[in-house]
């Protein structure tokens, strides 16, 4: 699970902000907050993350994406790093950027943290966080390591992955690269449980939910059934792989890349195709979904012909349906635009079926950005699971939980208090424009 996240310096976040997901006192919603029994202390499952047009809530995605590449994909010899600095300020613009990661990964917290410019990393570290004190594993200045743990300092091996690791990448990366499995749960945890999704993007799994031989394929049509999509279910015309309209390259990568017994997902002439991979060879359908006509004789209609909220309805829900899989309890979703070409009742109702599967046990988490005011509601959310980013005259964005507000009561009307600009948030928008 997530604990902790913060940044400083990276585009319109010129100043330090840090986004906890540690739960306040109050009481509202109490049964679905995790207890940390070790370190005594409750986790929230979820955050939503309102403010207006270009107040910086997608760059707080686009931090937390950057970081996540970086960690798991690292970067090429000679190659810039893609870090983007905040650039309305000749100074900040020179400096680096940073971030830090307080994670919680099978009993333990770990936090991992970094700075870097374009060129080089400057500071990186890791610490193993216990209930009274704090353990370093290991501190990076430049490219020599100031700190090693007294367990790791005479590990011949870990010496010579530190001596390996470029400038430009990652001692977490390199090692994990060298087989180095003393860190290996740090960089699952950024590579397997931390989930990223666009708004013109879909859960990297996708392909398994809709996979007629999986069994995960019925959850996933009885939920578009469920949401009024009018979609019986999904399915697909059989596309011969020679016939793919893709170039060969593209597929002999996906011959070498894609395990036997998966499927995955690919765009053509804005129709999506499923591909999976079997003994026998690879098989190939064009997605479809499944209506009844006025005279309730099931037809089938191409993925293309569907509404965009349907489409997006299709992407969104594995990841939905993930979360509430007791097998997938760690997975954290981030997702940037929730609601984009969604009906209000509709992104509710897939909140709520979330919702409905959290506990006081330690499992998913799913934090999103948003416009709908709808949401902004006491009776969904509990005060510290919302916040407002809000972008200053100066162009710097600042993070704000609506727990931090002294005059933001449980039983107040939250969403009107944010209309009327109490709570930041929302456009400045001249009055000679509205009239």
């Amino acid at each position: 699970m997530l604990i902790r996240f913060s940044l400083e310096n990276f585009m319109s976040f010129a100043d330090k902000a840090e986004m906890s997901l540690i739960a306040s006192k109050e009481r509202q919603h109490g049964d679905r907050v995790a207890h940390i029994k070790k370190f005594s202390f409750r986790l929230l499952p979820i955050a939503a993350i309102y403010g207006g047009n270009a107040s910086g809530k997608t760059n707080l995605f686009r931090a937390i994406s950057f970081a996540k590449r970086f960690i798991v994909s690292g970067t090429q010899l000679d190659h810039f790093i893609p870090v983007e600095p905040y650039r309305l300020n000749n100074e900040l613009s020179q400096k680096p950027s940073g971030f830090r990661f307080e994670i919680y990964i099978d009993g333990q917290i770990y936090e991992f943290g970094f700075s870097t410019d374009k060129k080089q990393v400057h500071t990186e570290w890791l610490t193993l966080l216990n209930p009274r004190s704090e353990t370093p594993l290991y501190k990076r200045e430049m490219d020599k390591m100031v700190y090693w743990d007294a367990s790791l300092k005479d590990d011949q091996f870990m010496q010579f992955s530190f001596q390996g690791t470029r400038s430009n990448q990652l001692f977490l990366t390199n090692s994990v690269l060298q087989k180095v499995e003393r860190f290996m749960p740090v960089y699952r945890w950024f590579r397997d449980t931390l989930e990223l999704i666009a708004p013109d993007a879909r859960f990297q799994d996708f392909g398994r939910f809709i996979s007629e031989d999986n069994p995960l394929y019925a959850s996933m049509n009885g939920a578009l059934s469920k949401l009024d999509t009018g979609i019986t279910r999904l399915g697909g015309e059989v596309v011969p792989w020679d016939q793919l309209p893709i170039p060969d390259e593209i597929k002999s990568k996906i011959l070498e890349t894609l395990p036997e017994g998966s499927s995955g997902v690919i765009e053509s002439n804005d129709s999506r195709i499923v591909i999976t991979k079997k003994k026998d060879g690879m098989t190939a359908k064009r997605l479809s979904g499944f209506h009844l006509d006025e005279s309730e004789k099931e037809m089938r209609i191409e993925y293309r012909y569907e509404s965009d909220g349907t489409r997006r309805v299709i992407d969104l829900l594995p990841a939905f349906l993930t979360l509430e899989e007791p097998k997938a309890a760690t997975k954290v979703f981030i997702i940037d635009e929730l609601d984009r070409s969604l009906h209000t009742l509709m992104t509710r109702g897939l909140i709520e079926g979330f919702l409905s599967s959290c506990t006081d046990t330690p499992r998913g988490q799913l934090l999103f950005t948003t416009h709908d005011v709808q949401l902004m509601d006491q009776s969904l959310f509990r005060r510290d699971e919302m916040f407002v980013v809000e972008r200053t005259a100066q162009g710097r964005s600042h993070l704000v939980a609506f727990s931090d507000f002294n005059d933001v009561r449980y039983d107040k009307d939250i969403r009107k208090s944010y209309l009327q600009g109490r709570l930041g948030g929302i456009p400045r928008i001249p009055e000679v424009i509205r009239e």
